[in-house]
């Protein structure tokens, strides 16, 4: 059997959808459907297909992901109204199979696609590995196809955030991005502060690449039906719901733009001279603080990603310079609010 091309792959995936649509890609009317991507990955058996299948109110018992599967999901705007589509699919293996992010991120799929990273929070030794292995392949691939595309989507990405709070110290990811915990009823049972520490990091990285953060567990309804409302903003572009939480000792619902560096604060580590930690920026920084508290699960035998911020394929020299004086600002004001908290 030839190997399929991403673009073929995509293709099929496509006309599958449209195949299974009466009249087209417009209504009778002249109304054309919207069509999103959607691109879910994470924890390797961190629930990533429970909680799809519950944001598309499938009743149906839940798979392990072999490698790579593609779905959809649709949705009519009113009554006699065409149904938008979503394309969704979901990696599976963890940070196994992670060089196959090149299908579903694509040059089509980027006109319209969101990312959701899934992270364990009942296992905290492996959950920073995790996040900077598979946001790290994601971000490679978007550089290279917004690179191919001369970036005229990621533009558009930048202007949607002058709203933010910090955001000249922010490194936004590329497209829209859902951080989700899941398994948030067995990480109640972790020590207060351990679980202050989890929820204080990944309050920083979604900040820092400008994310929403939602904490679940899909034997909740509540936080099921919160999360399927941040599923559906990205997949069909309905309204998010209001609901904020920043309390460590609640589960964290916290939609793009709505934190901000002073309220997070800084690392967690009162009996640790930060100083002594040698880190390059402010990510770094809270990644050795944080493997600190928990040492994180051996990965060497998976391949090494590297930062595409610092591939010279996609050097642009002005930009280089002032990601590094962002990083150098946000890095100074961390030690600072260190010192003196």
């Amino acid at each position: 059997m030839p190997k399929l091309s991403s673009d073929t792959l995509w293709e099929l995936a496509v006309a599958e959808v449209r195949s299974r649509e009466s009249g087209g890609g417009e209504s009778d009317g002249g109304e054309t459907v919207s069509e999103r991507s959607v691109f879910l990955m994470g924890s390797k058996s961190g629930g990533k297909t429970s909680i799809l299948l519950r944001c598309l109110d499938r009743d149906e018992p839940s798979k392990p992901t072999l490698a790579l599967e593609y779905t959809f999901g649709r949705r009519a705007r009113g009554h006699s109204t065409p149904k938008d589509i979503a394309h969704l699919w979901e990696l599976g293996g963890g940070i196994s199979l992670s060089e196959l992010v090149q299908i579903p991120i694509n040059p089509v799929s980027i006109k319209s696609l969101s990312v959701i990273l899934i992270v364990d929070l009942s296992k905290p030794n492996a959950l920073w590995g995790t996040i900077e292995k598979l946001l790290q392949a994601a971000q490679a691939q978007l550089e290279k196809v917004f690179y191919q595309a001369k970036e005229a989507e990621k533009s558009k990405r930048g202007l949607c955030l002058l709203h933010y709070q910090d955001r000249e110290l922010l490194s936004p990811f590329p497209v829209p991005l859902l951080i989700i915990g899941s398994k948030y009823d067995i990480f109640q049972e972790l020590d207060s502060d351990k679980r202050k520490v989890v929820s204080k990091t990944l309050r920083f990285v979604a900040h820092y690449y400008a994310s929403s953060l939602i904490f679940t567990s899909i034997k909740s309804e509540s936080l099921m039906s919160k999360t399927k409302s941040f599923f559906s903003h990205l997949a069909f572009g309905l309204e998010r719901g209001k609901t904020v939480s920043f309390d460590s000792t609640k589960p964290l619902i916290i939609p793009a733009g709505s934190d901000s560096f002073s309220q997070i604060g800084s690392p967690p580590a009162t009996d640790l001279d930060i100083t002594s930690l040698h880190a390059k920026n402010p990510k770094d920084l809270w990644k050795k603080v944080y493997e600190r508290v928990f040492p994180q699960e051996n990965t060497s035998e998976q391949t090494e990603l590297k930062d595409p911020a610092k591939d010279p394929q996609y050097s642009e020299p002005q930009i280089d310079a002032m990601r590094a004086q962002k990083d150098q600002s946000l890095f100074i004001w961390q030690l600072l609010h260190f010192s003196t908290g």
